[in-house]
């Protein structure tokens, strides 16, 4: 068999650092949502770029499918192995190459994790923003266009990935963009890989924009009687040119299960949690304002604070948001799927989804990046009730068509994978064909995560 082939010559090229052992399989094969158990046929733990380079080539000559993996942290089923063939995990490639201060960019290998570039960072004055909650590997980030909290204002990984290597499926190896801020200089194929999901190709290296850490930062919470007080607040605040450094909200019942997971009481409403940076002058002037918008939308009084732990307090309540989700059914496993609209029409998306989910008999708590228009609805299922599962399928396909009736999009930042496939060709048109044309021009034995993204043959 070919794929028995290439398993047999990268056992001889990696020694110990390529397995096949039933538990490195399936840890392999899991995902953080619903999908099911869908091993590799091996696992291989490359620590240079040439390794990659030989890996896939090894792949290639016996027409094995390939499949990157990061911190295994997606929900769309990014990694899962539905044609088998062998992961690649980039854990053992986690090196800061290289910093450069004077012009705010460093260049990693693409297992380094958002927290551990920033610990590296530290002593430099500068940050890397991009901040999805999870401490997901910066390639994987890359590879599914992630965004989060600080997209309002430093912007996605699109905006912050200014070039990277990657190994094509053929084997060649290839440099994408400059450090240079701009170029005119024929396609963006840095663009084009950012986002691909591993189906162009497996990055080995990337170039990233940093920024300079602010000199103040304050942060705060506030709730309103209903989301649409919350909506109008964030987009006349948007329309002043408040500068935000996140805005976040989350529903009634998000704000019961924080409350109980946490021990921190929160009205049972639904709530904003807001941060500003600049200078001490600046963060206060603008949390002033923004508490003057909040009033006269009728939320209470905004509660803010420079504090560092207390800020750092707020936003772990934000990031732990998943986990004390799903504490709040004991023993449910999450269906988790994101939409995003224009924010002119983001009350009345979560209102009529909240109105869905309440008419289905399963609990669905809603969060979201409001200032981006990109709300996460969290699902919760009995793992033992198909049932249940089809109600949250339904749910998830009726969020990400009201999403596109709207003039949105089927995921703001979870990415395609496998959950959201159905949808492309609604939200692009001729568009989507014109993606698998791309990939079978780069890919044409399709091995490269086979069965994600694009139109399948």
């Amino acid at each position: 068999m070919p794929v028995a082939e290439a398993l047999e010559a990268l056992d001889h090229f990696l020694g110990e650092r390529f397995t096949r052992s039933k538990s490195e399989l399936d840890l392999h094969g899991r995902s953080e949502s619903y999908f099911p158990l869908t091993p590799p046929d091996g696992v291989a733990y490359p620590e240079t770029a040439e390794e990659v380079q030989r890996i896939v080539q090894i792949c290639a000559e016996h027409g094995c499918p390939v499949i990157g993996w990061g911190a295994g942290t997606s929900l769309e089923g990014h990694g899962q192995a539905v044609k088998g063939g062998v992961t690649v995990d980039f854990s053992r490639m986690n090196k800061v190459l290289e910093i450069r201060p004077a012009d705010m960019d460093v260049t990693i290998q693409p297992g380094v994790t958002r927290e551990a570039l920033n610990e590296e960072l530290r002593a430099t004055g500068l940050f890397f923003p991009v901040d999805p909650g999870a401490n997901a590997s910066l390639g994987g980030m890359a590879m599914t266009r992630a965004s989060g909290t600080t997209t309002v204002r430093y912007g996605s990984m699109r905006d912050n990935v200014l070039g990277l290597k990657a190994v094509l499926a053929d084997g060649r190896m290839i440099e994408t963009g400059t450090r240079a801020r701009k170029s005119a200089a024929g396609f963006d194929l840095t663009a084009l890989f950012v986002g691909s999901e591993g189906t162009l190709g497996l990055v080995t290296e990337l170039t990233l924009r940093l920024h300079g850490i602010p000199e103040a930062v304050s942060a705060g919470i506030c709730a309103f009687d209903d989301m649409g007080s919350a909506v109008t607040t964030v987009m006349e605040t948007i329309q002043m040119g408040i500068p935000m450094a996140r805005i976040e909200f989350v529903d009634a019942a998000t704000a019961r299960a924080f409350s109980e997971y946490s021990g921190m009481e929160m009205a049972e409403s639904p709530h904003l949690l807001v941060e500003f940076n600049g200078s001490p002058e600046s963060v206060k002037q603008d949390a002033e304002r923004f508490a003057e918008i909040v009033a006269d939308n009728g939320g209470s009084p905004f509660e803010w604070s420079a504090r560092e732990e207390e800020r750092r307090a707020l936003w772990a309540l934000r990031h732990n948001g998943y986990y004390a989700i799903l504490a709040s059914r004991k023993g449910a496993r999450a269906v988790v799927t994101d939409i995003c609209v224009p924010i002119s029409e983001l009350a009345q998306a979560v209102e009529e989804t909240q109105a869905d989910i309440a008419a289905s008999g399963i609990p669905g708590p809603i969060l979201g990046h409001v200032g981006d228009g990109n709300f996460h609805a969290v699902l919760l299922i009995d793992p033992d009730s198909p049932e249940e599962l089809k109600t949250a399928k339904a749910l998830s396909h009726r969020m990400a068509e009201r999403a596109l009736r709207l003039g949105g999009t089927c995921t703001g930042e979870h990415g395609v994978g496998l959950g959201k496939m159905a949808y492309m060709e609604a939200e692009h048109g001729a568009g989507w064909q014109v993606m698998g044309q791309i990939k079978r021009a780069l890919d044409p034995q399709n091995i490269m995560n086979p069965g994600k993204l694009v139109p399948q043959d």
